[in-house]
């Protein structure tokens, strides 16, 4: 699943859409979501969202900032 649906209007260059959408899918591997319309898919894709806003591009570090986020 893509993360655009969950963009909303943000506006992102395509290398750091490519890092959230990297980052996203991962996080949805390693949570095992393969029901996308799972609650928690969305929740990852606004704490990626709201990670770039601030300026991380690093796909891992997304990924890893999203699942840390979910398990605290």
């Amino acid at each position: 699943m893509p993360l655009k649906p969950y963009l909303q209007g943000a506006v992102f260059d395509e290398e750091t859409l490519a890092a959230m959408t990297a980052a996203f899918e991962d996080a949805l591997r390693e949570l095992r979501l393969t029901d996308r319309s799972d609650p928690i898919t969305a929740m990852v894709a606004q704490k990626i969202i709201d990670c770039a806003r601030q300026g991380e591009r690093d796909p891992a570090r997304l990924r890893d900032l999203a699942l840390k986020d979910l398990t605290r």
